[in-house]
């Protein structure tokens, strides 16, 4: 049961999905904010920031409500990887990430009336080492080219993953879990074991 009107701020069906593990009791209203980053701005902050300027956008003219906005990025050697820009990019992305670990990066925002708060989860994904054929493989069914790190880890890029270390859920793009707490403690929903 909710207690005021939710927002989420995010045309992302994978979102959409994950925050209905809370709630079906909210709305869609994509943020228009503008995405550009500082440049040498880490991925944690990155990440904040992003998902801060989504919620905020939107909460400027619902204020009445809780808006939630929530960002992902891919980073490995310090670099962020972002989505990919074309399938050469997607391929390169997957090639880099091969056999090797990096780290998914998910920010979310909550604003309500009263309060703001803003956390970053994130969770280290190990590769299996993949050939230059499974590579141009996964990236022409097309579903590498709207995710950060060109691959989604509910879909078939779970085939790609050895293991993970964190929260499979933030992976995806929403950490189940931490937003619920988020939510109970600013009263916007009441326990679900209640």
């Amino acid at each position: 049961m909710t207690a005021m009107n939710i927002i989420l701020a995010s045309l992302s069906p994978r979102r959409q999905e994950l925050l209905q593990k809370i709630t079906t009791d909210f709305k869609v209203i994509p943020s228009c904010a503008d995405e550009t980053l500082p440049q040498d701005i880490s991925p944690t902050d990155a990440v904040m920031l992003l998902a801060e300027k989504k919620a905020q956008e939107v909460f400027y003219s619902h204020a009445d409500c809780c808006v939630i906005g929530s960002d992902t990025v891919v980073a490995i050697d310090g670099e962020i990887l972002g989505k990919p820009e074309n399938t050469a990019h997607a391929v390169s992305m997957l090639q880099q990430l091969s056999g090797r670990e990096h780290w998914v990066y998910t920010g979310v925002t909550v604003i309500t009336p009263t309060d703001t708060r803003t956390v970053c989860v994130k969770t280290k994904v190990h590769f299996h080492p993949l050939t230059i054929e499974e590579i141009t493989s996964y990236v022409a069914t097309g579903e590498p080219m709207d995710k950060a790190g060109a691959y989604g880890i509910q879909d078939k890029g779970s085939l790609l993953v050895s293991h993970m270390d964190g929260d499979y859920y933030s992976v995806m793009g929403l950490p189940v879990a931490t937003l619920y707490h988020m939510l109970v403690d600013l009263k916007v929903v009441t326990p679900c074991f209640l």
